[in-house]
């Protein structure tokens, strides 16, 4: 798969879903307005409403069930361990006292908090902004009036994490032919630091080629765009459905 699918859920799917009508600034807006909405919500029947808005957003925008419950599994496998200490290391109201350390209900709370806060972003970003081509996303970033630098960054990096890969995968290929066996002694250490600092070594060679390859074609630092449809003002569906998102946005503030 390539690594363009890194914002990529099921998108034949998503580009023919509402979500997927509305014009790409509206969608980044909208991601931006609910995650700073729901990252200042504190109470749990807002953050459960919040969550609640963003599989509505993930029907909508018609996200694969499975791969996007698979990136979710992975996002809490990356908080579980905190999740599971703050019932224990947060004072207040014991609830119990398993293997004798004491839970407590304020420390359970903040943990429900934090997990209903995390998967509500993290499924409204997915249907919002993962359903979108990378190039799209870049050129709404650049219509919104983000740096320009910002965007070729970000653009480059999709575009040449493969890339990089696939050099990594090169040097591990090579590394095996001559018969390395990873392990944990100082020969493994240090070939391991030798392997990352080639790949960085042949990484900026590889960026000098490219930078010096697009001053050859006339790049002058603007990528020239062949969408038009950006420079038009977004339509009623735009506007309707950034209104009912709103009012959705009000009501978990409220």
């Amino acid at each position: 798969m390539s690594r363009t699918g890194i914002l990529d859920a099921a998108r034949p799917l998503a580009e023919s879903s509402v979500v997927g009508r509305l014009d790409p600034r509206t969608r980044v807006l909208l991601a931006v307005l609910f995650a700073l909405t729901v990252v200042m919500a504190d109470n749990l029947a807002s953050l459960t409403l919040a969550l609640m808005a963003a599989v509505i957003l993930a029907v909508l925008a018609r996200l694969s069930p499975r791969q996007t419950l698979r990136r979710l599994l992975a996002l809490e496998g990356f908080m579980l361990v905190v999740l599971a200490l703050l019932p224990f290391t947060v004072p207040g109201r014991i609830l119990a006292e398993p293997l004798g350390f004491a839970a407590s209900a304020e420390g359970l709370a903040q943990a429900a908090a934090i997990a209903l806060r995390a998967n509500a972003v993290a499924v409204a970003v997915m249907a919002l902004v993962g359903s979108m081509e990378v190039v799209s996303l870049g050129c709404a970033l650049g219509r919104l009036g983000a740096p320009e630098r910002l965007i070729h960054l970000f653009l480059f990096t999709i575009r040449y994490i493969e890339v990089l890969e696939r050099e990594y995968d090169r040097l591990r290929l090579a590394m095996r032919a001559r018969a390395f066996r990873p392990g944990c002694g100082p020969h493994c250490w240090r070939s391991v630091g030798y392997l990352f600092g080639m790949l960085m070594v042949r990484s900026l060679e590889r960026a000098e080629r490219i930078d010096a390859a697009m001053r050859c074609r006339g790049f002058t630092g603007h990528f020239p765009s062949l969408d038009d449809a950006g420079s038009e003002r977004p339509g009623m569906l735009d506007w309707g459905f950034g209104a009912a998102s709103c009012a959705a946005l009000l009501l978990v503030a409220a």
